[in-house]
């Protein structure tokens, strides 16, 4: 089955550039602004240029840190703004001591900086070193504006930090939030797929082996009329054999990745039909036809792969089952936005298990698609399962 990707940043990596570029050049802009604005903004005064550079030092060096984030890890990202903040807090002590009037504490482009920072921390830093830098990062932004003297004007600019910083921490704790289900969510996705991987294991197993078994009483059974014919048997166990291992193979592959996850390739499709069809035909007994009616390329990926496991899963069943069986015929038929599966034949009728994974298993794997099977005597006689899988709503069915 197909996985639901979570669109996230490093799937725009170029809306991402653009949005760091605006937020630099508008965090340079201010810089600009807090240097040549008026007497309550400036940075630098002549008669305290020493504190003015230093608070200019510190924009940039705030401004730094929000270029470097992106490449900064869960653990480097909150450790480097605790730091920021820091010096800024040291900085705002600096001012406080001086009590300079000339020297204005107040600037735009370093508190800025900063709420940035604290909502890039809040969002993917790790928990442990977030807990410790958010603080920190409150407490830089709030108490700049009031570091020299507490006065209405003053205040009012406090509060002001003080909204632009909760509202930040908000945002980057609700992404976090979102990012923690959507990692749930393809956790759980990815346990479901794993299941359904191994039923499929079992079925390809079953499939191959019973085709073997099947030979293999063939071979035994004209092994003294005809010993000319065990060799050519022989070659098509090993054949059976090897296709089990290298069915085998792949499927463990998928359930046991290199990166932890599970293979979203598909496992089959209407090709592989046909090759379980002419295997089918090729081991003996009875003779097994395949009808394709309508288009087939478009088909989601969940879709084929149940539809073979319908056919695989029903061939099995009549080499274990119908007795007398002369004929099998499979249909698929694409109409619309459904696509029919239909494998019958016409031996004997036999008592259908309702154990193991069979047809329940069948039933529950098709329904997880949100489709619906048949199984029954049907009448003309023999047996028959039909499977009916949607083709539009099947992405959505299994989310």
């Amino acid at each position: 089955m197909a996985a639901p990707t979570a669109t996230r940043g490093k799937d725009h990596p170029q809306l991402l550039v653009t949005v760091r570029l605006v937020l630099v050049v508008a965090l340079a802009g201010l810089v600009v602004l807090d240097w040549v604005g008026g007497d309550f903004y400036r940075i630098g005064d002549p008669d305290d240029s020493a504190l003015g550079t230093a608070k200019l030092a510190g924009a940039l060096l705030a401004i730094a840190l929000v270029v470097a984030s992106p490449r900064l890890g869960s653990r480097a990202l909150p450790a480097a703004g605790c730091t920021l903040a820091v010096i800024s807090l040291c900085l705002s002590v600096l001012l406080h001591m001086e009590m300079t009037i000339g020297a204005q504490a107040l600037g735009y482009a370093e508190p800025a900086a900063l709420v940035w920072i604290l909502l890039v921390v809040a969002r993917r830093g790790a928990p442990s070193w977030t807990a410790v830098a958010v603080p920190v990062l409150f407490m830089a932004i709030v108490l700049r504006p009031v570091s020299v003297s507490v006065r209405q004007s003053t205040t009012i600019f406090a509060l002001l930090f003080a909204l632009a910083a909760v509202t930040a921490l908000g945002i980057g704790l609700g992404m976090r939030l979102l990012l923690a289900d959507r990692r749930r969510q393809a956790a759980a996705l990815r346990l479901e797929q794993r299941t359904e991987f191994a039923r499929d294991l079992h079925d390809f197993v079953a499939h191959h082996v019973t085709g073997i078994v099947v030979q293999a009483q063939g071979a035994h059974a004209i092994a003294d009329r005809r010993p000319e014919l065990v060799p050519p048997a022989l070659q098509r166990i090993e054949q059976a054999g090897s296709e089990a291992l290298t069915s085998m193979r792949h499927m463990v592959g998928m359930l046991r990745g290199a990166d932890g996850e599970v293979a979203l390739t598909p496992l089959a499709g209407i090709g592989e039909v046909r090759s379980l069809v002419e295997e089918f035909s090729a081991v003996g007994g009875a003779r097994a036809r395949l009808d394709l009616e309508g288009t087939f390329d478009d088909l989601p990926v969940e879709v084929t792969t149940t539809a073979h496991r319908v056919v695989m899963e029903a061939l099995t069943n009549v080499r274990k089952h119908a007795h007398g069986c002369t004929e099998v015929r499979v249909r698929v038929a694409r109409s619309g936005d459904r696509l029919t599966v239909r494998v019958s034949d016409d031996g004997r009728p036999r008592h259908v298990s309702q154990s193991g994974f069979g047809l329940k298993g069948l039933a529950e794997r098709v329904g997880l698609i949100g489709g619906t099977v048949q199984a029954g005597p049907v009448t003309a006689g023999g047996w028959g399962v039909e499977a009916t899988l949607p083709v539009s709503t099947a992405g959505v069915a299994v989310r």
